[in-house]
């Protein structure tokens, strides 16, 4: 269910509704707190954050707090690759505020976990952020 729930929460987001979106989320946000099934919690908030910066860019206190969310809960649950994509959404919220080198500290580490698979696309985006700032 959390899949089809992100799936469908970018479509509405995508469509012209994101309040829907975003109570789409919370929605099954609360059913994996009550239910302690997380593997995609992380994933959830993330998206999150976009929508909420796609409702309204100038909210980024919200997207970041969305951003960091899953940062944590993807790194206590060792779930690599939501970290990379949480960091990459994350360092570029961080960039847009002049933050550059808070958002190359956060990245680089995380990135560079990775040695295969690099033509990957969510590593492909990580990489060309990371020359980006550097």
């Amino acid at each position: 269910m959390p899949l089809h729930a992100t799936l469908l929460a970018e479509t509405q987001a995508e469509t012209g509704y994101p309040d829907a979106a975003l109570a789409t989320l919370d929605t099954q946000i609360s059913d994996i707190e009550r239910t302690g099934q997380r593997w995609y919690l992380a994933e959830l908030h993330r998206v999150r954050g976009e929508i909420l910066l796609k409702r309204r860019p100038s909210d980024m206190v919200e997207a970041q707090v969305a951003f960091v969310r899953a940062l944590d809960i993807a790194r206590s649950q060792a779930a690599k690759l939501f970290q990379l994509q949480a960091a990459v959404r994350l360092a570029r919220l961080w960039t847009e505020e002049g933050k550059r080198d808070e958002a190359l500290d956060l990245l680089a580490p995380i990135y560079n976990w990775f040695t295969e698979g690099l033509d990957v696309l969510a590593l492909i985006d990580a990489k060309a952020l990371l020359d980006e700032l550097a």
